[in-house]
């Protein structure tokens, strides 16, 4: 597991920020597609290809496979640099990180300018804290 001082994992938030912004925009492309998309949501219009499907295979269609894609991808992308993304609607990403020779996770959430929180292994982002000097510079 790599370690991140706040100075490293400042120094990552220009290149990750935006990855993590395609991110959240095409998980909200994603999402618009599925509702529109949704046969309960479509009052009495019917999708040919959907019901003939449907008795074909137990299974239904596969559906904006492209941008499901897309979004994996992303993610591999964004985690590749060492970081964990914890929450995909919000777009937050934790460092792993000592403190005080506690392993513990930095935290950052998109639009934020800079990582200013942690938090323990056990916690979450509700649970953040301000930075302070105990942690290790070196890493």
């Amino acid at each position: 597991m790599k370690l991140f001082s706040p100075q490293k994992a400042n120094a990552l938030i220009p290149k990750l920020a935006p990855l993590v912004f395609d991110l959240l925009e095409k998980r909200r492309d994603l999402a618009i597609k599925l509702l529109a998309t949704d046969p309960a949501l479509q009052r009495g219009v019917t999708q040919p290809s959907a019901r003939l499907a449907g008795l074909r295979s137990p299974f239904p269609p596969a559906r904006f496979g492209e941008l499901k894609g897309e979004i994996v991808r992303l993610i591999h992308r964004i985690e590749a640099h060492g970081c964990l993304l914890k929450d995909l609607d919000l777009g937050l990403l934790d460092f792993p990180s000592m403190r005080d020779s506690e392993i513990v996770y930095l935290c950052w959430k998109s639009g934020e300018p800079a990582v200013a929180f942690w938090h323990g292994c056990e916690e979450s982002f509700r649970d953040r804290k301000p930075i302070d000097g105990l942690f290790a510079q070196n890493l």
